[in-house]
């Protein structure tokens, strides 16, 4: 049995991408601790609350772990969830494409985190004067951090009802012009207008959209292939559909994010990214191993660090750039794992968490919302998390 279950982890290995891997035994892993993670995922199946999941773990350049639990399709007909899944990553968007594009472009000398947002986009309304009634700027450091003052989100609804369009022209003249919630730097709300802001900043500089600089910036160099905005048609019959739409049609290889979907017509800045959990497990090396993966330097170690730490003066906010290090949202990352851990998570059930301390990448991904959006995860990422970090050796 155990020989046959050894078999089985192997062939899921082969497929795991340019990832060299590993058994967690052969890791110096506590072994039985990712056997606990999966009966959590099982549990989570068994109650109802998701249809399936893949689990994926990185441990010093190396894929410990690499399973599927469960469907990842309920209708209109069962299909079992594999390690080679598509997920709709939801917000985990915001870091792995949009935060990266920022950090390269700050890297390249086109961007820097004090920059005024009016300075790339004249018709952005700046936020409230101070108490000294000086005038105070959104700079880029409060979109990526999400103090800045703009309001959490707008659905399509809202903006066909006080506009009477939905589309990305009438979002971008909401943005510029909708009340400041607070002076920026002030307080924290996550919100995706603030990410709709640095793509319009991103794609004025490059002249390019969104979705082509991902795949020419991040996804083809280090050989993400699994990993787009728009799946193609072989890519899209791997993926794990979503939500069950009014009208019947189930959302499968289209973003589920109505303002993504509906307003950025797929290609947005706040969600839109289809990866798999090898994907992401190669993404989350190259951050581990201080901005290089097999070869290519993606970033340098220094943008690296600024990227994912809090920023001086930010630590109210408990935000790095793009990642959530100690906000109210940063649950997914269990109890055990360092300070330094940061991560994301994603309205459809996808998190991924990486702890530079421990050298380790925790990458679970489940579609929660499929079929009619009643399932929940966030219990379910602190107890994952909390199984594998308890597989970690002791540090000498």
């Amino acid at each position: 049995m155990r020989f046959f279950s050894l078999l089985i982890f192997l062939l899921q290995m082969v497929f795991a991408g340019e990832l060299p891997c590993v058994a967690p035994r052969d890791a110096g892993l506590y072994a039985p601790a990712f056997e606990r993670a999966g009966a959590a995922i099982n549990r989570a199946i068994e109650a109802g609350t998701i249809p399936g999941a893949v689990l994926a773990v990185v441990y010093k350049q190396k894929m410990v772990w690499l399973k599927a639990y469960g469907k990842r399709r309920l209708i209109p007909k069962a299909e079992m969830m594999t390690t080679q899944t598509l997920f709709d990553m939801a917000s985990v968007t915001k870091p792995v494409v949009t935060g990266t594009l920022c950090m390269l472009l700050m890297e390249r000398g086109y961007l820097r985190l004090q920059d005024k947002v009016s300075d790339f986009l004249p018709r952005f309304n700046n936020g409230p004067e101070d108490s000294t009634g000086k005038q105070v700027y959104i700079r880029v450091i409060h979109l990526l951090t999400h103090s800045s003052g703009l309001p959490p989100y707008a659905h399509p609804d809202m903006l066909k009802k006080k506009y009477g369009h939905a589309d990305r022209p009438t979002l971008e003249r909401h943005i510029d012009t909708v009340q400041r919630l607070y002076a920026p730097g002030s307080a924290f709300t996550y919100s995706g207008l603030n990410m709709i802001t640095l793509q319009r900043i991103i794609e004025k500089i490059t002249g390019k959209p969104l979705y082509r600089l991902a795949r020419e910036e991040i996804f083809t160099p280090l050989g993400m292939n699994n990993s787009a905005f728009f799946p193609d048609d072989k890519q899209k019959a791997r993926c794990a559909p979503t939500e069950q739409l009014e009208e019947g049609a189930v959302l499968c290889g289209v973003v589920h994010d109505p303002m993504a979907r509906v307003v950025m017509k797929g290609a947005s800045s706040n969600a839109g990214l289809f990866s798999t959990a090898g994907d992401l497990a190669v993404y989350a090396s190259m951050l581990l191993n201080h901005g290089t993966w097999n070869g290519h330097r993606l970033m340098s170690p220094a943008t690296v660090r600024t990227f994912t730490s809090v920023p001086r003066g930010y630590e109210h906010i408990g935000r790095a750039l793009a990642w959530d290090v100690h906000s109210p949202y940063a649950s997914n990352k269990g109890d055990f794992l360092s300070r330094k851990a940061f991560g994301h998570t994603g309205y459809t059930g996808t998190s991924l968490v990486i702890d530079p301390e421990n050298e380790l990448a925790i990458i679970l991904l489940t579609n929660r919302v499929h079929p009619h959006d009643k399932g929940s995860v966030v219990a379910l990422r602190g107890q994952v998390a909390n199984a594998v970090a308890s597989a970690l050796p002791v540090i000498k």
